[in-house]
């Protein structure tokens, strides 16, 4: 069953590994779910030679306007974000895959003044976040105090930026960073995204607030770690309400995108087509 009767126009920014499978999904599954796939961008277009029809090939991302799309989905860097997400949003919705750029407080007001100005949303991806809903439920009661997100890998699967980049150990398991989270997305912006996704979800924290940390641990050269602990006001008895989720996400040794955050990302794409679009930032 198709989710609209006419095909939403779909534009993919970015063909890494997850652009490749959301391209191939649309390709594949696209018409008969109630989408159309009407470009497909790559900083370095060779790599799309060959996979993609030359018809869907974007060399110009600035004349992205030209395909009439209804929803862009980035998947590239959060560089992109920063230099046209309000760009994009002056022609459609913008499903966000690097929420890392929202750390910077410039880019942030800046998609949210054009989100207003042009009538489209911003939603952005979950990723490899388990329980976005019950966190901004609690949040939005009242109920959660601290929230923290740490996430493990292998040192090959991070790309490190600035002084990180620097960051080498011998040791079995070694804290990179541990701290707010928008001070680690700029050095950590392929990595950070999980991290972003809770600061999204849990507002009355928001960036300053939510705790990220990042570890590389030698022993998972195919597995990305995923940690989330939250807690609320003590009680009338002086006790918190707290959860602890554990989520190992197997990854191929040296990929920034685990197995499950590629399906995962597919079912946000599936899932904002049929959201209202509202102007503003939304997780899904």
């Amino acid at each position: 069953m198709a989710l609209n009767r006419i095909p939403l126009r779909v534009g993919v920014v970015g063909y890494g590994r997850l652009g490749q499978s959301l391209v191939s999904h649309l390709l594949a599954q696209g018409l008969e779910l109630g989408l159309e796939l009407v470009f497909v961008w790559n900083r370095d277009s060779g790599r799309m030679a060959g996979s993609v029809p030359p018809s869907l090939q974007l060399q110009n991302l600035g004349a992205l306007g030209e395909r009439h799309p209804d929803l862009v989905v980035e998947v590239a860097h959060p560089k992109i974000i920063h230099e046209f997400g309000a760009q994009i949003l002056r022609h459609a919705n913008l499903l966000v895959g690097s929420p890392s750029a929202l750390a910077d407080q410039t880019t942030e007001q800046q998609l949210l003044e054009a989100s207003h100005h042009w009538g489209h949303a911003v939603f952005v991806a979950r990723g490899a976040l388990w329980g976005t809903e019950d966190i901004t439920r609690l949040d939005a009661a009242g109920g959660l105090q601290s929230l923290h997100v740490t996430m493990a890998t292998h040192p090959d699967g991070f790309r490190l930026e600035g002084p990180l980049a620097a960051a080498h150990s011998t040791e079995p398991r070694t804290v990179l960073y541990e701290g707010p989270v928008r001070g680690l997305c700029p050095f950590a912006p392929r990595n950070s995204n999980t991290m972003a996704a809770a600061a999204l979800a849990a507002p009355s924290l928001g960036f300053d607030q939510v705790i990220g940390v990042l570890v590389a641990d030698l022993s998972l050269t195919d597995m990305h770690v995923v940690d989330v602990e939250l807690s609320g006001p003590p009680g009338p008895t002086g006790r918190s309400f707290a959860v602890h989720i554990h989520r190992e996400n197997p990854a191929e040794p040296g990929a920034v995108t685990g197995s499950a955050t590629v399906t995962a990302f597919w079912h946000s794409l599936l899932g904002c087509c049929q959201l209202p679009s509202r102007p503003g930032i939304h997780l899904c």
